[in-house]
């Protein structure tokens, strides 16, 4: 579960899926009874956060005016960055990515693709927020049903 809270923040890690793994293997324990539609439930809300992940930031890239070029150059600085070994890869990546695909699109709105590549940061930060959202969510879930059934750890 705490892999799933900073995995909301590392790219290399996919927060909610993680955090769903815990509430898995929780429910797979003797202590707490297998409930499929919470687990099904929760394993479709960490799914839809994942695929979001990527395009919440192409989205924010589209929303300040961004071209097809910067959604596909969001897209693929955000997957080079989270190859790049450096620091934040993944925020410069979509940053660049951007800027660079709106610059391939209009080669002399230096201004608006600027603003596209910004579109894209805020997009992330969205993404970012919102995994950490469910994250902590699947987190509170997972301490109330420990909680709930203690007792029947301790045995």
């Amino acid at each position: 579960m705490l892999l799933g809270l900073i995995g909301s923040f590392l790219p290399v890690l996919p927060g909610p899926l993680t955090g769903w793994v815990g509430l898995l293997v929780l429910h797979l324990t003797n202590a707490v009874p297998m409930d499929y539609t919470f687990l099904g439930i929760t394993f479709g809300v960490a799914i839809l956060i994942w695929i979001l992940d990527y395009i919440i930031p192409a989205l924010g890239t589209k929303k300040f005016g961004g071209s097809k070029a910067g959604v596909i150059g969001t897209i693929v600085g955000l997957i080079l960055g989270i190859i790049a070994p450096i620091p934040g890869g993944f925020i410069i990546g979509a940053f660049l990515g951007a800027f660079v695909g709106e610059m391939t699109h209009d080669s002399k709105d230096v201004s608006r693709a600027l603003k596209a590549a910004f579109g894209s940061f805020l997009g992330f930060l969205a993404s970012t927020s919102l995994k950490f959202l469910v994250s902590t969510v699947f987190f509170i879930f997972y301490i109330s049903k420990a909680v709930k059934y203690w007792d029947a750890f301790i045995q």
